[in-house]
């Protein structure tokens, strides 16, 4: 693997990894290069990705063929134009031309935003205008090509579209125009050169409040994920790993690319445009999947099937992050595979600053304690340090220096960056607390915590004690305005197959999370629906629901 060129990779103890695990960041690394090219040059045949989708086509592509791919694709952009600096938007699902086409922007030195596929015609023209995208490369849905192609009557910088996996007409060919180029991209130099501190990666965030930011990193985010592969996913050369998550998201950065190659692992990539549980234990079972990550949703879902049917004897590690994951399914989790999931916690804006990391013991519901290289911290509305047990805003100290991985900032925002980042201080947004072993605790968002005549109640305390009743599969703990409280709690829940919505099932859930829980933090109000509003990412939208609430919601139970 090529992560010990740039870190210490072995460790004897958490407190060995805290004190000396310290990544080295050169002044122009370039991931297509120096990762991507490097380990084809020195294991041509080492397998970089199986891809698999839900029909059951699969293809393998080695180093050498990531190599050779990305090449003619860059070749292929620079003959349109497209230069370091210039921004280009991917929507291209879990199709395997995005690795090749991601690593060829890299190579370029272009701005990269990946996307997720099911944008509207005004999210599209949003991004493009506030980013100056000058092409798109998106899969031949119709429904994808109808929204760019209503978008671009107003984008005249929007200059090229390319589709992938099928014609779109007006569009150039990805299959075709790329065969015309040849397999080889020399490294630039100069002022073409990719230099570390340049604009490499650009999010839009899910916008589970308000419009979506601009979240750039540059390259260094790619060393960040060192961290993530190697000390939570646990991978090494031999690993086959996979992360359950669509290419827009940036959870496929931090298990579906970077960390994962830095550390010679093969990435396992399965297709899909419709979660099916019982079809994802499958090829996970065929293929020999030994390290698995997706968020509490998933989850939630695999653990309603009967694990004993599938051959998961190659599995050794699980991780889960997104949202904290509940307990309950934890304890289902390591019942049925012997596994405990591993959480792990950061954001768009950074990458995984928190986990259970090897020396640890996972305990249920805590996201684990802080990485080598982040100065976590918990305080209070003075900015000082909260004691153990005491609610806090978490935050990343970088007055000592900014970690590899975080945010250089909001893209062409100083003013919003400001407001998030300043004195040495970054605000996550989150609040949570750390127990007397150091270990921290989510306890919400800032925006998500209720305050009910005079108390603090964290969403995911509830949610967790509700999850624990067998008729619940998901749920969403919010407040609603109450005149005499201030606020009352709401759970919005979808069922368990075979239970169904009654008078008698409310009751029974809100004496449930009476025991389970302070009786204060019972629901007043529980409504049963068929899904929850989410993110692309899984993430439950509870902003969504409060909005719907806001007069005075549903009528109390």
């Amino acid at each position: 693997m090529l992560a010990d060129r740039y870190v210490k990779i072995k460790y004897d103890s958490y407190e060995d990894f805290i004190e000396n695990c310290k990544i080295q960041i050169p002044e122009d690394f370039n991931f297509g290069f120096d990762i991507v090219d490097e380990t084809a040059n020195a294991a041509p045949d080492k397998k970089a990705m199986i891809w698999s989708d839900e029909s059951g086509r699969e293809k393998t592509f080695t180093f050498a063929d990531i190599k050779k791919e990305s090449a003619k694709a860059a070749n292929f952009f620079k003959s349109l134009g497209i230069k370091k600096g210039d921004a280009v938007m991917l929507m291209l699902k879990r199709r395997y031309e995005y690795w090749f086409t991601i690593i060829a922007l890299h190579k370029i030195g272009a701005l990269v935003i990946p996307a997720t596929h099911l944008l509207t015609v005004k999210d599209v023209q949003y991004r493009c205008e506030a980013a100056d995208i000058k092409m798109i490369v998106a899969a031949a849905d119709k429904r994808i090509s109808d929204v760019i192609n209503e978008a671009k009557k107003s984008l005249p910088q929007l200059k090229h579209l390319v589709c992938v996996n099928g014609k779109v007409e007006n569009w150039l060919e990805y299959s075709k125009e790329v065969e015309k180029f040849s397999s080889v991209f020399n490294r630039p130099y100069g002022a073409d050169a990719l230099k570390t501190a340049d604009p490499f990666l650009l999010y839009f965030t899910s916008g589970t409040t308000g419009l979506p930011k601009m979240v750039y990193h540059d390259s260094s985010y790619a060393l960040g994920h060192i961290i993530t592969a190697k000390f939570w996913h646990d991978l090494d050369d031999e690993s086959v790993h996979l992360t359950v998550a669509d290419t827009g998201w940036g959870k496929a950065a931090w298990g579906k690319l970077y960390g994962q190659w830095i550390c010679g692992a093969c990435i396992f990539v399965y297709d899909y445009e419709r979660f099916h549980s019982d079809r994802l234990l499958s090829v996970m079972s065929k293929h020999g999947v030994n390290s698995f990550c997706a968020p509490p949703t998933i989850y939630r879902h695999l653990i309603k099937e009967d694990l004993s049917k599938y051959d998961l004897s190659k599995l050794k590690y699980a991780e889960t992050a997104g949202e904290p994951l509940n307990p309950e399914v934890f304890h289902q989790f390591k019942k049925a595979t012997g596994l405990e999931i591993k959480e792990g916690f950061g954001q768009t804006e950074t990458v995984l600053f928190a986990a259970t990391f090897p020396w640890m013991k996972p305990k249920a519901g805590s996201m684990g304690k802080p990485a080598a290289g982040w100065d976590v911290d918990i305080i209070d509305g003075e900015n000082n340090p909260c004691e153990p047990g005491e609610e806090g805003r978490l935050v990343i100290r970088t007055d000592k220096g900014k970690p590899a991985g975080l945010f250089c900032g909001y893209y062409k925002d100083e003013a919003l960056t400001k407001t998030v980042w300043n004195n040495g201080i970054y605000d996550t947004g989150d609040i949570a607390y750390k127990d007397e072993d150091g270990y921290l605790w989510f306890v919400g968002r800032s925006d998500d915590v209720i305050k009910s005549s005079g108390y603090r109640i964290g969403p995911f305390e509830v949610e967790s004690a509700l999850i624990e009743h067998p008729s619940v599969l998901e749920c969403a703990v919010t407040g609603v305005p109450d005149e005499e409280r201030g606020a009352i709690v709401k759970a919005t829940v979808v069922l368990a197959k075979g239970y169904e919505a009654s008078p008698k099932l409310v009751a029974q859930l809100q004496e449930h999370v009476k025991k389970t829980t302070a009786p204060y933090k019972y629901p007043r109000i529980i409504e049963f629906v068929k899904e929850l509003p989410k993110t692309i990412s899984g993430k439950i939208r509870r902003v969504e629901i409060r909005e719907a609430d806001g007069n005075g919601g549903n009528k109390r139970s």
